[in-house]
Formats: C-alpha cells, structure tokens, sequence
C-alpha cells in the first residue's frame, strides 16, 4: 500500500519513529508533521522525521490520505474538532494513544473514517531526537474497531501497522484499555511509587544507595508527567482494579514478613521468578 501523503498531529518519539518507518518502508510518498511550536519544524527536520512541517493545519492536511494522531489522549476529541474542516473527504484518521474508549467515542462520532490504534512501542525518554524508525518493528499494534467502523477502514488501517513491520490485534476498546491499565499503565504507577517511597523520604544520604537494581527499576518513572496524568484520567476504573490487585500481592507480602513464614516468602519470590521466565520465554 502507498499513500501519497502521510501527515502526523504532533511529532515526539512515537510519532517521529512512525514518520521514519513511514520513510523507509515506502509506505507514503510524502510525510508531513503539524506542530504547535515553530522549533519544532527544525528539529524534525533535522532529525530527518518527515519532509515537511508546518504549523498550519490546512497546509498539513491537504491531499493526506492518512491522519494520525500523535498527541496526549485528553485533548484528541477537542483537537479532532479543530482538524475536521481541513481533512479531505476520504481521509482516514488513526491514533497511537494508549487508552482508546474515551478517545474512540470523541473522535469517531465527528471522523467516522477513524479506527483508533495504539502500537505497544515507546519508552520513558520523549521528543522527536529519540525518535528511530525500528520502534515499531515487531511490535504488537492493537487496532480498536467498532460496530460503527467501515471494514475498509479497518483494513487499511491494519496494513499500514503491518507494513511498518508491526504485528496487529483487534479488541474493543473498553477491552484494550482492560488489559493495558494492567500490563502498561500499572507498571508506570508502580515504578512512580516506588520513587516516591525511597527517594521522596530518603534521608541522609540515603540515595547514594539506590544502585542499579533501583535504577533500572524506576526506569518509567522518568515518563512525562502530563501524558500520564491524562492516561490517568482517561482510564481510571481500570488502573484502580490493577492498582487494587496489586495492593493484594503487597498486603500477602506483609503477613508473610510479619509472621516470619519462610516458606509463603520463598513462594513469593519464586513465583515471580517463574513467572517472569515463562513469559520472556514466550517473547522469544
């Protein structure tokens, strides 16, 4: 498949990678960035993400074929409102947000030709200079379909992942969201709390002692404040439910340490010890 032009709303890390998968693939003779900041032109320029970027929305979309929408889940049904007049008729919209019930339900009622996305691919660090085009290989896109969704659409959209050297999955939204505030969002929460409990209350000099293990541990943590405070938001029934088993794990952790049960602690640590194996046996 080949677009003659792929714009981007929103050019970071994720949406710098898909631009320069976007590149290398063939997939889209031209890919345009929109950005709200007149630096940002030049640094996605420089970073060789797109071939062109504009501030303004109607040189953006023009001739686009394929929109997608690269910016923080809470505010995507306000920027589709803004974007609409200037989207070509037959345009297709997508997203990469990592909640998808809150943003499908705003943007597919005013852009029917939306199915929302989220490629399972990022990292902590931010911006478009983190940007590689290999991001997105192998990794697992979940495309989020509905009743309403026309199946060329979805199609599309699912090829387009695909050809950037993803791996698709459809699930509703509200299951996507289910399974991700347990699998991608709780362990932000965690890596956060974690921090917070050491390094919010370290004392003299306690810090010199968070060493590797702390490091590589916390390692989400260093995410964008403001992303997650929307992906909060936006998915918050689910998070609580992960956040709430996990207080279950820590609470049988603490019964276990006060009744000095060696066995119940062995089992603790051995079961995550299996179970982290099995999986990245899995992976592999």
């Amino acid at each position: 498949m080949e677009f003659p032009k792929i714009t981007l709303v929103g050019v970071g890390l994720l949406g710098g990678s898909v631009g320069l998968a976007a590149k290398a693939s063939g997939v889209a003779s031209s890919v345009c960035g929109l950005v709200r900041r007149k630096e940002s032109i030049d640094e996605c320029l420089a970073a060789g993400v797109v071939d062109e970027a504009t501030l303004v929305p109607d040189k953006a979309l023009a001739d686009a074929g394929l929109v997608i929408l690269c910016t923080p889940v809470g505010g995507m049904g306000k920027l589709t409102g803004r974007l609409k007049p200037h989207l070509e008729p037959k345009a297709i919209l997508t997203d990469v947000g990592s909640v998808k019930a809150g943003v499908v339900a705003a943007v597919e009622q005013q852009w029917p030709r939306f199915v929302g996305s989220h490629p399972l691919a990022g990292s902590e660090k931010t911006g478009v200079a983190h940007a590689h085009a290999d991001l997105l290989q192998d990794a697992l896109c979940v495309v989020t379909p509905t009743a309403q969704s026309d199946a060329t659409v979805v199609d599309t959209v699912e090829t387009f992942w695909r050809s950037l050297g993803s791996r698709t999955l459809c699930l509703s939204p509200e299951a996507h969201d289910t399974i991700v505030a347990r699998t991608s969002h709780l362990p932000h929460v965690l890596a956060t709390a974690l921090v917070r409990a050491v390094l919010g209350r370290a004392e003299n000099g306690e810090a010199e002692f968070c060493a590797t293990g702390f490091r590589d541990t916390t390692r989400l943590a260093s995410g964008s404040a403001p992303l997650w405070r929307d992906i909060a938001l936006a998915n918050p029934i689910a998070i609580a439910a992960a956040v709430a088993d996990l207080q279950t794990e820590l609470d049988g952790l603490r019964l276990a340490l006060d009744a000095k049960d060696a066995a119940a602690l062995e089992k603790f640590f051995e079961d995550g010890q299996t179970l982290r194996g099995e999986w990245l046996r899995g992976k592999k």
